[in-house]
């Protein structure tokens, strides 16, 4: 098994994540269920994994590691990740570990390690001393080992998401729900069965082969199945998640896609109806509008570096309402701060019920006054050396510079923000404009010229 000199390789900066078996395997997460629980000194913990096909093995192994330790484990079974984060704070547990590999190819999995109260563990926070432990640790078991109970929380889960909205004001709208061959498919269709609306299903059994592509709607290819449902259908708006759902991606009427950017927005603006004066946080990648809105709604915004550990550890620290990544994850203090992808999707269907628009007239303000280029990723071979090609050209003419994730120029009537990927040689592009579209497309292919030299 590869790894580093201090951690198993698959060990990244907020989460597992590898080739199965070459990187990632069942002694390996073993391992970690064994460190896990020693590194928590915990008694009580969840454990869920995705319909991937090596999933089930991997979480078994995890699990046995726990109980080995002297934990006792709470299996949930098929899953979204949320479901672990809620059956960890809900069920008071010291820890709990979701496997998947999300949106990553067939052949990679993974895991995401939370402590009580769903707290992430990351790098800096425990995941690296996990790992060097999995490594390093013996194999001596406890006298007395835990139990695994296995415990369907599905129910559960679907009364605490339907507490959230007002059911009664709900409109029978017509939804498409694209669940990827991912586990968003069994939780929309409970949920369903208590909501006025007609729900589309579209790919919706869990497929571990996923017959119709890795589930992730953030690439545009992956968007066309929703697009034609929603048309088909003439269905008021479409959804679409990736494999664990803790991203929900959102069409208009049309079938046209909504970029996250703007849901940020919109889910802050809602959120500050039911909470005046609260604060929002957001990533730097694209910000005028959110700013815009925040500041118009009464709320406090306030940027932050990009990244579930980061995001959710600021949020805390300022008692935030609602957190927002342009990525389509949104993360609620009413869910222990952690993302979800089923709560967007309600709070989106009770604003559309309340205010009687479409998605596309909701929207359709924002996208004109802060046209945005939505993110471009390019493969570069020295992505450092790239950025401060950007950075020469541009720095003298810049009203002002931030850095706190990547480089952030603002030039005025424009700005971008550029910065590298923590896990591969790629850097990621967002260009936005005040109300000037022609002007951010121009220099959007301005700055792609020069990553491509």
């Amino acid at each position: 098994m590869a790894n580093s000199p201090t951690k198993p390789a698959c060990f990244k900066a907020y989460d597992i994540r590898g080739k199965v078996p070459g990187e990632l395997d069942q002694d390996l997460a073993y391992r970690v269920g064994l460190s896990m629980a020693r590194f928590l000194d915990g008694k009580k913990f969840i454990v869920g994994r995705d319909c991937r096909l090596s999933s089930q093995g991997l979480c078994e192994s995890l699990a046995r590691g726990l109980t080995d330790a002297g934990a006792d484990v709470m299996d949930i079974g098929v899953c979204g990740t949320e479901m672990v984060y809620y059956a960890t704070f809900a069920h008071k547990m010291d820890g709990g570990v979701m496997v998947t590999a999300s949106h990553n190819p067939m052949d990679h999995n993974g895991m995401k390690l939370v402590k009580e109260d769903a707290k992430p563990i990351s790098g800096d926070s425990g995941l690296d001393e996990i790992g060097a432990q999995a490594l390093e640790c013996d194999l001596e078991l406890t006298e007395k080992p835990g139990i695994i109970t296995q415990v369907d929380i599905l129910q559960e889960f679907v009364s605490y998401l339907l507490d959230k909205v007002d059911v009664s004001t709900l409109k029978p709208l017509k939804i498409v729900a694209n669940g990827g061959n991912g586990c968003a498919g069994p939780v929309v269709a409970a949920l369903a069965k208590h909501l006025p609306c007609e729900i589309i299903p579209v790919f919706d059994n869990p497929d571990g082969n996923f017959p119709n592509g890795i589930p992730n709607p953030l690439l545009p290819d992956n968007r066309s199945a929703t697009i034609e449902a929603v048309r088909e259908h003439g269905a008021d708006l479409g959804l679409a998640w990736d494999g664990d759902f803790d991203r929900c991606f959102f069409f208009d009427e049309t079938g046209d896609f909504i970029e996250g950017y703007y849901l940020v927005a919109f889910l802050a603006a809602a959120s500050l109806r039911e909470h005046p004066g609260s604060k929002i946080v957001h990533d730097p990648r694209l910000t005028w509008n959110t700013v815009d809105v925040v500041e118009k709604a009464g709320g406090i915004p306030i940027m932050n570096k990009t990244g579930h550990a980061f995001m959710k550890e600021r949020m805390r620290a300022e008692d935030a309402v609602y957190g927002g990544e342009m990525s389509a994850h949104h993360y609620f203090r009413d869910f222990a701060y952690c993302d979800s992808g089923m709560l967007p999707w309600l709070l989106v269907i009770s604003e559309l019920s309340r205010s009687g628009q479409k998605l596309s007239e909701m929207v359709k303000e924002m996208q004109a006054a802060f046209p945005a280029s939505g993110e471009i990723n390019r493969r570069v071979a020295s992505p450092q050396e790239t950025i401060a090609r950007v950075e020469k050209k541009y720095s003298s003419e810049a009203v002002a510079q931030d850095r706190t994730d990547g480089l952030s120029l603002d030039m005025g009537d424009w700005r971008f923000n550029l910065r590298m990927s923590n896990t591969e040689p790629v850097i990621r592009l967002n260009v936005e404009s005040r109300a000037d579209s022609p002007l951010m497309e121009e220099k959007t292919q301005e700055i792609l010229a020069l990553l491509d030299k």
